[in-house]
């Protein structure tokens, strides 16, 4: 019987070292000329292509384009000679893999992509094109990698993986998506890319918890209690991270007790020793410790603070005299005052049997309120019968200014990662706006999605005519096209969703999939006319509310409260996708600020 679960073992443990020796035998990229790409040769099986490359074969710098991770040029690239090379179709590849290197960096981490081509086009072939870009984020990285323009792979090569250059510098605890395009990019667009997210290393992962501020907290905490005095005893943190301070919270039945530990290194370096004063009696606590730094992980543990019982332990004896003199009288009275009352109850036990059954059958919710005041409140959880999370579209006006789309950004990645919900944004579909159009892929998400929300600004007033790059309105000659391109679409995006509402409203049907929300450095005005007919939001102050929607869950119910971790006004900066939200909503507001400022003194300048 030891045998099957020794196998077992043994092929868990030999998994990394398996996956680490296919990936060092994948197809790793090299230097080559664009010139011996061009030809050929047979030194160029699988070349890296530089933006340097890109800007000799174009003759100007494609340097936004490449950045952006458009599709890459292939009649300018390899096509001159022979323009078929460009117009077949290759399926996007299989087995996308994210793998982690070395990297002497404790604060960043390194990835490689690995993958293998599928079956379907191998023949015409020619490279791919990986990028990725951090959720939360606009700014992504890509790279290029061709086959010589002689090459025709055959249907075994769809078993060799092919591996991307490292992606050095990412930031640790994050999230990603990576892109493998095959290539050529056909006319008629189809799935020609392969796309996926994924999480970097935690620091603790990498560097080993000892190594970590954030993700250290003590592994051995003792609770000693004698009487109403607490002890609790705990291990510090190595010095090598300059931890110097901790705290303790406990709370139960809606109190809290917040301790700072100042712990004295001189008299001991490994552990520290601290009371937990001011707990009431009979009361069942739960108490959490950790470092005294943004977002450190917290080790949790239980109090329970007995009651004690006051006055003299033992009374001296009466005498046996003394005891009779006082018991038989007592006993006479309890005798005749249990006589009466039953004699009383059973006079009046048919009327109140009576009185009783009608007051039941008249007022059964008042019954039941009473019956629900008296249990405890209990945490109500989500439904587990949706078998997928809730597809957010998450629309915006461009037309306020990169710090206004920062905040938009980080918004949606709280929500895809704190809120159970797959999160929809264009930025975030770079190759999936550019294969539809921007007005092709809104309409389609509009039709798809469960939820549609708009983040409204002063982008949206229908009075405010274009803006420039710095958010400022009538700056026509500063203007370039590609933002008022951008505006333009997603106005029109905006008005689409409004016309969607109005004509739900004429029919009378439903209007729960629609929403509006402001930040708030926004104002109600800022909300569309046809948008107020549906639920709007104020963020972060009504994250609750939002989660409430999209999951079709109450906050509060007899007897229960929905509670989910980080999901508060309060709570959701003690994250770091949180706390990047507050930060971008902090900034937008400071540049709001400033831009009405600037306005009101150019308007005082003109009169």
């Amino acid at each position: 019987m030891w045998r099957t679960p020794l196998i077992f073992y043994l092929l868990a443990a030999l998994a990394p070292a398996l996956r680490a020796r296919e990936l060092a035998g994948a197809v790793a990229p090299q230097d080559c000329s664009l010139d011996c790409i061009r030809q050929g040769g047979p030194a160029c099986e699988y070349c890296r292509v530089s933006r340097g490359d890109v800007k000799t074969a174009l003759g100007f710098s494609a340097g936004g384009a490449f950045g952006s991770c458009v599709p890459w040029p292939c009649f300018e690239l390899v096509g001159r000679e022979d323009p078929k090379i460009c117009q077949h179709y290759v399926q996007a590849p299989d087995d996308v893999k994210v793998e982690f290197l070395h990297d002497p960096d404790p604060k960043s981490d390194t990835a490689v992509v690995s993958w293998r081509p599928s079956p379907y086009g191998i023949a015409f072939l020619r490279g791919f094109q990986v990028s990725l870009q951090a959720l939360g984020g606009s700014a992504s990285s890509c790279q290029l990698f061709l086959f010589h323009r002689n090459v025709s792979l055959p249907a075994s090569h769809t078993q060799k993986v092919y591996r991307s250059d490292p992606f050095p510098g990412l930031f640790l605890g994050a999230q990603y998506a990576v892109t493998v395009m095959a290539l050529p990019v056909p006319e008629q667009w189809e799935k020609f890319y392969h796309s996926q997210t994924f999480s970097t290393r935690s620091c603790a992962e990498k560097n080993s918890l000892e190594q970590c501020k954030e993700d250290w907290y003590p592994n051995q905490v003792e609770v000693q209690q004698e009487g109403t005095a607490i002890t609790v005893t705990f291990n510090l943190a190595p010095p090598d991270l300059g931890i110097r301070s901790y705290f303790s919270l406990c709370h139960a039945n809606g109190l809290k007790k917040y301790t700072d530990i100042t712990p004295n290194s001189t008299k001991n370096k490994t552990h520290h020793t601290y009371q937990l004063k001011g707990l009431q009696e009979g009361t069942n606590y739960t108490c959490a410790i950790a470092a005294n730094e943004v977002d450190a992980v917290r080790k949790t543990f239980n109090v329970q603070v007995m009651r004690l019982h006051k006055g003299p332990l033992s009374k001296p004896p009466f005498s046996v005299s003394t005891s009779l003199a006082v018991v038989l009288p007592l006993g006479l009275i309890a005798l005749v005052a249990f006589v009466v009352m039953l004699a009383a109850f059973l006079k009046r036990r048919p009327r109140f049997h009576m009185k009783k059954l009608q007051s039941s059958s008249m007022k059964p919710d008042i019954i039941k309120h009473h019956e629900d005041s008296e249990t405890q409140e209990e945490v109500v959880s989500l439904s587990k019968s949706r078998p997928s999370p809730p597809r957010l579209l998450i629309c915006y006006s461009s037309s306020d200014g990169p710090a206004h789309v920062r905040a938009v950004l980080h918004l949606g990645a709280f929500i895809q990662q704190h809120m159970a919900t797959q999160v929809y944004l264009d930025l975030w579909d770079s190759l999936g706006v550019a294969e539809e159009g921007s007005m092709a892929w809104h309409c389609r998400h509009i039709r798809d999605s469960d939820f549609v929300l708009v983040v409204c600004s002063r982008g949206l007033r229908p009075e405010r005519g274009p803006r420039g790059p710095a958010g400022r309105s009538g700056d026509h000659n500063q203007t370039t096209p590609d933002l008022e391109a951008d505006a333009h679409d997603s106005d029109v995006a905006v008005r689409l969703i409004g016309e969607e509402v109005c004509r739900a409203r004429a029919r009378g049907q439903d209007l729960s999939k629609y929403m509006a929300a402001i930040f708030r450095y926004s104002e109600e005005t800022d909300i569309p006319a046809e948008l107020r007919l549906v639920s709007h939001y104020t963020l972060t102050r009504d994250l609750p509310l939002l989660f409430s929607h999209l999951h079709g869950v109450a906050l509060h119910r007899p007897g229960g409260y929905l509670k989910i971790d980080h999901v508060s006004e309060e709570g959701f900066a003690q994250v770091a996708s949180g706390a990047a939200l507050q930060r971008a909503i902090h900034e937008a507001a400071a540049a709001m600020t400033a831009e009405r400022q600037l306005s009101e003194d150019e308007g005082e300048a003109v009169v």
